[in-house]
């Protein structure tokens, strides 16, 4: 089923307490269709329990969230699940059936069709394994199949809860390059991960939760507007540089400094030659996702 709409997930103030403690906090989500949407945070961010809500297998404490631009309740759950699969945690799967013994299984308690069932194996590149037992899959084919499962309906929206958990690099090419295919063609996929380079290559829309807390949302290129890279002056005078600017640090062929927008470049610069200082280069040093989330979460803690 296709629903046109721009936005497919929009919550309000979702919040999730358990006791004293809030694992969700008045989130506000935005995932506009066809997006890979990647959901990144530190583990025990509340990543899990954000999706586990919207697929209603947790209720919120309070907010709303709109699924299609239909709210979800318990009367409205029914008629919005079979527009979307999900795989939450651990890919699901008998290890003593075959892979397609197990998609049987999903055709039966969906009533699905078989044609549905081959078409989903198909798109995960499993249909030459599908009589091959379960527990002989690698870790990568598991996770394909347990996407293959969450395909079988058909559905407008794909929610999964860390694809690539356990993948080596290969299984987790395999993961990133079926979730940008099913994106093209139209299906909107929201992802969570704690590897960040890897939703890097893959999502067109980031959402970044910490403690709980929505702290960023919107495209890599606003992401990276809210971090300042670090500025490196290549300079063959380092000790006239740092009299100049004592609080550099001393990098390999300059200096290196941090918090100077392009304004205070220009001062900078003024201020090293007017030092006598010869600068033969003045860059920004590069930076990936990861970087840019440590500086926007101040460091705190490892993902």
């Amino acid at each position: 089923m296709v629903h046109v709409v721009s936005t497919v997930i929009a919550t309000h103030g979702l919040t999730k307490k358990f006791r004293d403690h809030t694992a969700v906090d008045s989130v506000d989500l935005s995932v506009p269709q066809g997006a890979v949407y990647g959901f990144l945070g530190p583990n025990g961010s509340g990543k899990s329990t954000t999706m586990k809500m919207l697929l209603g297998l947790s209720q919120p404490t309070s907010g709303d969230i709109e699924i299609f631009g239909q709210r979800l309740t318990r009367s409205t759950r029914a008629d919005l699940l079979p527009s979307i699969g999900s795989m939450i945690e651990s890919p699901p799967g008998y290890g003593h059936l075959t892979g397609w013994e197990n998609m049987l299984i999903v055709r039966d308690m969906l009533g699905l069709v078989d044609a549905q069932i081959e078409t989903a194996l198909a798109t995960v590149r499993l249909s030459d394994q599908r009589d091959k037992l379960v527990r002989n899959y690698s870790l990568g084919m598991k996770q394909r199949l347990g996407i293959a499962m969450a395909l079988a309906r058909d559905p407008s929206l794909l929610v999964l809860d860390e694809p690539t958990n356990g993948l080596d690099p290969a299984g987790i090419e395999e993961v990133r390059d079926l979730l940008v295919d099913l994106a093209s063609r139209g299906i909107t996929v929201m992802v969570s991960s704690h590897l960040l380079d890897e939703i890097d290559k893959m999502a067109s829309v980031l959402g970044i939760l910490s403690a709980g807390k929505l702290i960023f949302q919107g495209t890599r290129t606003d992401l990276f507007a809210h971090s300042l890279p670090d500025l490196i002056v290549e300079t063959p005078s380092i000790d006239a540089a740092l009299r100049a600017v004592p609080y550099a640090a001393v990098t390999g062929g300059g200096i290196r400094l941090s918090g100077h927008d392009n304004e205070a470049t220009a001062a900078l610069v003024a201020l090293l030659v007017d030092a006598g200082v010869q600068i033969h280069q003045v860059r920004r040093v590069q930076q990936s996702l990861e970087d840019v989330f440590m500086d926007l979460t101040g460091r705190g803690g490892l993902l």
